[in-house]
């Protein structure tokens, strides 16, 4: 977490947290959802409006978290923006030589492979759960048919709860 949010949580400790503002697709992209794209409907249907700016995502990604609970949030200074998920709190993108990285940009070692009812791929690794990135199949699946990684299967709707996440965190008190 940066400093300046460290120091920005010791000086407003008790800020409100913030739901329903911030979602992240299963291709690693932010969304912000005013007021107009939360009333037009839910998350995925309605994105809202992509974040494009490359500090803006890198500050996103340097204070992206989870709770205690499984909620994914963005330390947004002393206000926590709890994020609404598409699919998973990770999107992973692999390359050539087998390294997995987060959209955020972390490295990850995987630990085990699974495969949901639509042919989604997601890897659990030492950061939690995400999805590859489609982009990335063909590099996914040389590293399944070489025998690297063994698929299981899994439907989508169990994935949260086997893994400890929460695709859309809820108020507190409901």
């Amino acid at each position: 977490m940066d400093e300046i949010v460290e120091a920005a949580l010791r000086k407003w400790p008790n800020v409100p947290h913030c739901h329903g503002w911030l979602a992240l697709d299963a291709r690693g992209n932010w969304y912000l959802r005013d007021e107009r794209a939360q009333a037009a409907g839910p998350f995925p249907a309605v994105r809202g409006s992509r974040v494009e700016h490359e500090k803006l995502l890198a500050f996103i990604g340097r204070n992206y978290a989870a709770d205690g609970e499984g909620a994914w949030y963005f330390q947004n200074g002393p206000q926590r923006v709890y994020v609404e998920l598409e699919a998973a709190p990770w999107v992973w993108r692999l390359d050539a030589r087998g390294g997995v990285e987060s959209h955020t940009g972390r490295a990850a070692r995987v630990e085990s492979v699974w495969l949901d009812e639509q042919g989604r791929l997601f890897l659990a690794t030492d950061l939690g759960c995400g999805i590859v990135h489609t982009l990335d199949m063909e590099a996914a699946s040389e590293a399944i048919e070489s025998g690297r990684w063994q698929p299981r299967e899994l439907a989508f709707a169990a994935m949260p709860g086997r893994f400890g996440y929460r695709l859309k965190p809820a108020r507190a008190g409901g």
